[in-house]
């Protein structure tokens, strides 16, 4: 009788030979992935600021604002056209932050919040009109090419640790964005500013009728989250540069995280600007093209699975 002939073994799943691959690429260049790591958590924290501010604004005010990226954007070209003049970084951040703030609780004033009341429909053709009118004037102002900030005083150089290098500016950006997310947690918990916030966002009826001027409330609340966009992007000038349509890829980015932690959750938007942070620069090694569509992919994901988001309120 015939032996049975032999069959071969089946091919592995193909996951297991990609999964492999990966790992071998991060046993050979460990430091590359600590770097990228580090390069996310700091790229979370200005993700993390863009959205806090986002989402402060939405929560008290249910205003869907379109033109946070224009914020963004004009930090950033102010903290390069004052250090161009001279200013040193450390006064060209505060002053472009305060400038920012000052402009759009300006435009609050005299504009925004006569649309509070209509449809968001209303809101995004308002604010999308306002960031295209800011993106203009930029161009106007500084050229369509862009330019460079650099790095400040005392914190051009690098941190050297065996084989590890990495830029003093990107270390500071991390440790001062980590030391603000602290104070913006006291400030919004801890302060009667913030429970003025936090309760205006649950019932905002209630702010009139205990007596508070909500006018100078929501003009106020409408600058600092704007101010925290300007921040970010004074920030990040010295990393990254300045050009015109930087402020739409941070508007696309504070949505995302802004889905993904959850509307209206402090502790969501850190949790979800660290993740997106990370998830983005990591795969900027392993998959270049695929970085950017990983997190929208992942925003998908939270909305068919968890509508409120990671840590969003019921």
């Amino acid at each position: 009788m015939p032996a049975a002939p032999c069959l071969p073994d089946p091919p592995p799943p193909r996951a297991i030979p990609v999964a492999r691959g990966l790992f071998a690429r991060f046993q050979e260049k460990p430091v590359i992935y600590l770097f990228q790591v580090l390069n996310g958590i700091g790229l979370g924290m200005l993700y993390f600021l863009l959205a806090v501010g986002l989402s402060v604004i939405f929560g008290l005010l249910q205003f869907v604002n379109f033109a946070h990226g224009a914020f963004y954007l004009l930090g950033a070209y102010l903290t390069y056209d004052l250090t161009m003049r001279g200013f040193s970084f450390w006064a060209a951040m505060p002053l472009a932050t305060l400038i920012v703030a000052g402009i759009a609780a300006l435009i609050e004033a005299l504009l925004l919040h006569r649309i509070y009341k209509l449809p968001h429909t209303f809101h995004i053709l308002v604010t999308v009109g306002l960031a295209l009118v800011v993106q203009e004037l930029v161009i106007i102002a500084w050229g369509p090419l862009g330019g460079s900030v650099p790095a400040p005083e005392g914190l051009q150089g690098v941190v050297i640790l065996g084989d590890f290098i990495y830029p003093q500016y990107r270390l500071f950006t991390i440790g001062f964005t980590a030391v603000l997310a602290g104070l913006l947690w006291w400030l919004l918990e801890g302060t009667r500013l913030g429970a003025i916030v936090r309760g205006g966002s649950e019932l905002p009826s209630n702010m009139a009728l205990l007596g508070y001027n909500t006018l100078r409330i929501n003009t106020a609340v409408f600058g600092f989250g704007a101010g925290l966009a300007g921040l970010a992007g004074a920030l990040a000038a010295p990393i990254r540069g300045v050009e015109p349509f930087m402020g739409i890829e941070a508007l696309s980015v504070a949505f995302v995280v802004v889905v993904i932690g959850g509307m209206g959750s402090y502790t969501g938007a850190l949790v979800a600007g660290l993740l997106v942070g990370v998830v983005q620069s990591v795969m900027t090694t392993l998959w270049p093209e695929g970085a950017r569509l990983m997190i929208y992919v992942g925003m998908a994901l939270v909305i068919a699975l968890m509508p409120r988001g990671l840590l969003g309120r019921a």
